[in-house]
């Protein structure tokens, strides 16, 4: 170990309505020694240093002593934040409020999830269908997995007369899971547990068994070697994992990285989907009434989108970006379902579709500029109304059975806490089923959607919370997130955390930015391969309108993005170090030529391209690439790299190698930190426990780099005083 850094933060702040000012507080850091050991590659004929390299075998002794000694080295910072507990002890008293989910009839029963408030992981209730919700009973409950919480419930799904239940499991937030089946009456589990199964969904074949997806095994470690040959198997109830029928995948000419298998809720159909990336797939249709019937292909490209919405009889109702960028759901039938048959039911229109079915009805979910609104049509595709929502914000949930009368719906905004509405699906009246009780009063904060042009000139939304009255002075701490990746739409959403920050004063900035499916394939597109630079540059020019406006200035400025949203936040703050005060990049993508090597990372080329393509989009990686981007006498912002040692979708080894590099060539004396977070993921099924104490840590770690030294709200109760 040795003595990098000595740590001066010179705050000052408002103690009393005097405008006396407290200053120097000063912090030692002690960074480990990290080893460089060095690696060449040659892409295209040029050399390329990798001197972490070392670090990506994540079942070294030497890797976890370096994961120790930085925990050690982090935490021992994190612990001398004077409010770092006034954090946890606020965001734990918020958090701790009842949460029930929407209900869902399986079999006999209608069933709900429900946290009590603290709870590591969501409980599953269940009670009679017809008698008082007030009878339910525990029916499954994932906190008995694991005393710490670190074995969270997966999907769930039922047979067709709701006596069977098949669930899977995911023990330290790893993407691999198990498969357990158990008989809903005596709630036993009845069969050995099925395992080694991973990016599965489980679909029902009536009550005889069920379709599931999964990898083989790989060779090294299974929390970072590469996985590619996905594969549909069909398991029979009564018989082993080893005798499961391999329906699809396996062979060259099936070779894909996601496949799965659905089963028609008429169970006339299996439907396959296969894809090699994370956007485009093929689909096949197989008629299970005929014994021995083959797979028929209704589209035999990846170039598009598209899925089975529906199906009446062989008339099939699929959804598809095929020749419409912003979606469209056609019919067609299945014994001539290629796209030359195709009939449009409800055609593309200028904002992005998201369909669903319930009730005997269709429901048409757009996006309008990232906010929801609904439409309901009958099966005849006539538009049998717009449905009336509670507020401007995001809807979610308008599915059920054929067969069901009412469907339930969740309502929410970055202001308001998600609320549970019944809906009538025949009349169409909505009514308020579960508001939540929470220690918030969204009266005191507002939100407020803007428009800014981006480098080019794109116009790009970007929604902006903070409380009523909320003084623009260029002072106040400001979280900029953002994702900008794989089609993924952020859309308003509440969130406990959030709502911590915005009570110290904090604004909380979300830009819509190319890369996402906010506006359809087409602004998607514009954010991937070669392109990729317009997200950076959509970030970057949403931070210079909140300077400019004067909502806050760079040094009161986080960002923040998680996944593809920490190669964000990578690539910003390597670009423009300046801009921000702190920088908050998690579980990210930051090693971009090197991302494909890993488990299942080759099915994000799509977005990024990959180093091998050709020596132009080579090129192209290299210089946005994070890790590759730490440049010798550079100040960057005080960054707080966050992962979890179990990460087996963007693996850690990404963020050991960039946090290397800052704290071998940080200039200045911002803090380059990260924190590993031990058996956890990629941030599915964390333990509300380990949330709280990870939100304290960067909260507590971003105000106090702004200079806040006592909490904003205290200094704000002083002023006042």
């Amino acid at each position: 170990m040795k003595k990098l850094l000595l740590l001066t933060l010179v705050l000052s702040i408002f103690v009393s309505c005097k405008n006396e000012t407290e200053t120097l507080k000063t912090i030692s850091v002690d960074y480990p020694n990290t080893n460089k050991i060095e690696v060449i590659d040659t892409i295209f004929g040029e050399a390329v240093s990798d001197p972490y390299r070392w670090l990506e075998d994540d079942r070294s002794a030497e890797t976890e002593a370096w994961v120790k000694a930085e925990n050690e080295a982090t935490y021992g910072y994190l612990d001398n934040i004077p409010y770092r507990k006034e954090l946890k002890e606020r965001l734990t008293k918020l958090w701790n409020y009842e949460k029930i989910g929407s209900p869902f009839k399986e079999g006999d029963y209608t069933y709900f999830y429900k946290n009590d408030g603290l709870q590591n992981q969501y409980v599953i209730y269940r009670y009679k269908t017809g008698n008082d919700p007030s009878t339910a009973e525990v029916f499954l409950d994932p906190n008995t997995f694991k005393e710490d919480g670190t074995i969270s419930l997966g999907g769930t799904s039922f047979s067709k007369d709701g006596k069977t239940l098949a669930y899977s499991i995911s023990e330290g937030g790893s993407d691999w899971r198990k498969i357990l089946i158990m008989n809903t009456d005596t709630k036993e589990i009845v069969e050995d547990t099925l395992v080694d199964i991973k990016f599965s969904g489980m679909s029902w074949y009536k009550n005889e068994g069920f379709y599931y997806s999964s990898y083989d095994k790989p060779k090294g470690s299974e929390l970072s070697a590469k996985t590619d040959q996905h594969k549909v198997y069909y398991h029979k109830l009564g018989t082993k994992q080893s005798e499961d029928e391999l329906i699809f995948g396996g062979t060259p000419e099936q070779k894909h990285r996601y496949i799965y298998g659905g089963v028609t809720e008429d169970d006339k159909y299996l439907i396959i989907s296969a894809s090699v990336s994370t956007s485009g797939n093929k689909l096949f249709i197989k008629d299970l009434t005929k014994p021995n019937s083959k797979l028929i292909t209704i589209l035999n490209h990846t170039d598009s989108d598209i899925s089975i919405l529906e199906n009446v009889g062989s008339k099939l109702y699929l959804s598809t970006n095929l020749n419409a960028p912003n979606k469209r759901v056609v019919t067609v039938d299945a014994s001539n379902p290629t796209p030359e048959n195709w009939v449009d039911f409800i055609p593309e229109t200028k904002n992005v579709l998201s369909p669903s079915t319930a009730g005997g009805y269709f429901f048409a979910k757009y996006m309008v500029d990232a906010v929801s609104k609904i439409l309901q049509y009958d099966y005849d595709g006539k538009l049998v109304r717009e449905v009336e929502l509670p507020g401007v914000g995001s809807a979610g949930g308008f599915g059920a059975k054929k067969e069901e009368k009412e469907l339930y719906y969740s309502f929410t905004n970055y202001v308001t806490p998600g609320s549970i509405y019944k809906y009538d699906i025949e009349s169409g009246t909505s009514e308020l089923y579960r508001k939540p009780d929470i220690d918030f009063n969204p009266e005191d904060y507002e939100s407020k959607q803007v428009f800014y042009k981006s480098k080019d000139g794109t116009k790009v939304p970007m929604i902006i919370t903070h409380k009523k009255g909320l003084e623009l002075n260029g002072k106040n701490p400001t979280i900029l997130y953002g994702y900008g990746g794989f089609n993924i739409s952020l859309t308003p959403s509440f969130s406990i955390a959030n709502a911590v920050w915005m009570e110290q004063g904090g604004i909380y900035a979300v830009p819509n930015l190319r890369g996402g499916g906010e506006y359809g394939k087409a602004w998607h597109d514009a954010g991937t391969k070669m392109q990729k630079q317009n997200v950076f540059d959509d970030f970057i020019a949403a931070a210079e309108y909140l300077i400019s406006e004067n909502y806050t200035s760079s040094d009161y400025l986080a960002i923040r993005g998680g996944s593809n949203g920490g190669l964000l936040v990578g690539a910003t703050m390597t670009q423009r170090p300046e801009l921000m005060k702190v920088a908050l990049p998690a579980v990210g993508v930051l090693d971009m030529l090197r991302y494909h090597t890993f488990t299942a990372g080759a099915g994000w080329a799509y977005d990024y391209g990959t180093a091998e393509d050709s020596k132009e989009m080579f090129d192209y990686l290299k210089g946005y690439s994070p890790v590759h981007n730490v440049k010798e006498g550079v100040e960057y912002p005080a960054t707080l790299v966050t992962t979890g040692d179990h990460d087996d979708r963007v693996v850690p080894a990404h963020s050991f190698k960039f946090a290397a590099e800052l704290q071998s060539k940080q200039t200045g004396n911002n803090p380059t930190l990260i924190r590993i977070e031990t058996d956890a993921g990629h941030g599915a099924g964390t333990p509300v426990s380990k949330t709280i104490e990870q939100y304290a840590d960067i909260y507590g770690f971003t105000l106090y780099n702004m200079g806040f030294e006592v909490l904003p709200s205290k200094t704000e109760e002083k002023i006042k005083g």
